[in-house]
C-alpha cells in the first residue's frame, strides 16, 4: 500500500535525481530533445524528469545512464 502523503526526504531525493540527471545532460552536450532521441522518450519527459514532477523507473535509469556515459550510481 502506498504511502499518501509521501515523506519528505522522497521528494528531496527526486529533486537531487533530476539534478543529476540534467547535470550529466548538460556534460554531454545534449539538448532534452536530443537524449530524448537517444532513448526512445519526448523531450518533456526528460524535463518532467529533470524538474522531478515524474520520476524515471529503472529500465529509464539505465537507458540514461547508457546514453549519458555515466554509471547508474551516478544518476540516484
Amino acid at each position: 500500500m502506498p504511502l499518501d502523503p509521501m515523506p519528505t526526504w522522497v521528494e528531496a531525493r527526486r529533486v537531487e535525481i533530476g539534478t543529476r540527471i540534467r547535470a550529466a545532460r548538460l556534460h554531454a552536450n545534449l539538448t532534452q530533445q536530443a537524449l530524448g532521441e537517444l532513448i526512445g522518450r519526448n523531450h518533456r519527459t526528460i524535463h518532467r524528469w529533470e524538474y522531478a514532477t515524474r520520476e524515471p523507473n529503472l529500465s529509464d535509469l539505465l537507458l540514461l545512464a547508457d546514453a549519458l556515459g555515466v554509471q547508474l550510481r551516478d544518476l540516484v
